[in-house]
């Protein structure tokens, strides 16, 4: 995209309160808005992460710590505004930031520019349980639901479902650190149905369940797309999920690029019926035999693989935000169906092949090597500790107990898929919820 395009005089404010040092959206988004000369703040914690390494980050602030209320959260952002000193793009990069820019819009006016979202939908979207609601007013399919009021609720549940079941918070972003608590989980037993329940207060968010789904090929897949102050929606498009990490039930390690209409239309018309502005990420599972795509997430803010949907013309989902807040107008989209995304800590052997359709690296980049080199030395001590953490003799989350029943026969578990909670995946994984 040529860069005269974007307006360089109106800077970026990337925003990410979770402390993920392997967050590679956050990157992408600092190099998309970067080479096309914009000036890219960004409010996280950046100490342990390749990302500081980029030379497209003009600056980087303190974020607000985790847990913060919402008062602080607008007191660091208006800090930053006044450190910036002119009208900023502000992009929040997870969940708990775009909620919380979601109820601050007002007060962060006239320091950055924001899409005007009606009320609070970012949590709507983002909340688990509300999300089943929206989808059963527009029609769209999701995974049958239900919300436990006790223990014992949670056990029955658990049995109408049919075991596995998948239980998770309905708001993932007050999930505390360090408590062993995954945001998804595959439930095997009505036991552990009654044990995570006892654990929602410590979780800070209601438990449900959901009809599990079985994973297979060209069943997964995702959406990313901005839309307009129009209602159009823009830039993106759908893509596969290749492999996942953790397998059948994590963030994209490899993602293609390919049409589906069907997936396309979804996407438009529940942005179209909830009166949704902005970039948004959408997880989708296709359903056996019937091949109706069932809705799992709707992520409010960019998805950590959106430079897959880079097309033609140099256009992202990021970019298109920038030109549309600064009333600059989108290029004619120029899909590029095919093209493949790789996170190369996640999927290292498939980072070294080439793909016709092109490629984009999460993290190597010939116009930006320091993340990339950084990133390896950061990655093999991060793998280290976890598995010095895992040996014999230290202190492990303690596993749920298997069932004292096989699983429902009717709806299997496929064997190379493990429950989430039987093992400590990497405390960086972006998420841990398409299952």
């Amino acid at each position: 995209m040529p860069v005269s395009l974007l307006d360089s005089r109106v800077p970026a404010v990337l925003l990410r309160i979770d402390r993920n040092p392997f967050h590679h959206g956050t990157l992408g988004a600092v190099r998309s808005l970067g080479r096309a000369g914009v000036d890219v703040h960004v409010v996280a914690d950046c100490a342990g992460s390749p990302v500081r390494r980029s030379r497209f980050v003009t600056e980087l602030h303190p974020p607000p710590p985790p847990g913060a209320s919402r008062r602080d959260i607008a007191a660091t952002l208006l800090r930053v505004a006044r450190r910036v000193a002119r009208p900023a793009v502000l992009i929040p990069m997870d969940d708990a930031s775009a909620v919380a820019v979601g109820h601050l819009r007002e007060e962060l006016t006239p320091g950055y520019l924001l899409p005007r979202q009606p009320g609070p939908l970012a949590e709507s979207v983002a909340d688990k349980a509300e999300l089943a609601g929206l989808c059963a007013r527009t029609g769209i399919a999701h995974p049958v639901t239900l919300v436990p009021d006790s223990a014992a609720e949670a056990a029955a549940a658990a049995w109408r479902l049919g075991m596995p079941v998948v239980a998770k918070w309905s708001r993932p972003w007050l999930v505390p650190a360090g408590t062993g608590l995954r945001s998804t989980v595959i439930v095997r037993s009505a036991q552990q149905a009654q044990t995570l329940y006892r654990r929602s207060a410590e979780a800070g968010s209601r438990l449900l369940f959901q009809a599990f789904l079985p994973p297979g090929p060209d069943r997964d897949w995702f959406f990313h797309g901005y839309a307009d102050r129009s209602g159009a929606v823009r830039a993106g498009g759908p893509g596969r999920k290749l492999r996942a990490q953790p397998r059948g039930a994590g963030l994209t390690a490899v993602g293609q690029w390919m049409p589906n209409p069907r997936v396309q239309e979804l996407a438009e018309r529940l942005a179209g019926e909830l009166g949704y502005r902005g970039i948004f990420d959408l997880d989708l599972r296709r359903e056996g035999a019937a091949g109706r795509y069932h809705l799992l997430d709707f992520n409010p803010r960019p998805g950590a693989q959106f430079r897959l949907f880079t097309d033609a013309s140099g256009l992202d989902v990021v970019r298109a935000l920038h030109l549309d807040l600064t009333q600059r107008p989108l290029p004619d989209p120029a899909p590029r169906p095919g093209r493949t995304f790789v996170a190369e800590n996640y999927a290292p052997l498939t980072a070294l092949g080439t793909r016709p359709g092109g490629r984009e690296l999460a993290w190597h980049a010939r116009d930006d090597p320091a993340p990339g080199i950084a990133l390896w030395a950061l990655w093999s001590r991060h793998v280290a500790a976890r598995l010095l953490d895992r040996a014999p003799g230290t202190a492990t989350v303690p596993r749920l107990p298997r069932p004292a029943r096989p699983p429902d026969t009717r709806n299997p578990l496929p064997d190379d898929v493990r429950p989430v909670c039987d093992a400590r995946p990497p405390a960086d994984d972006e998420k841990a919820s398409t299952c």
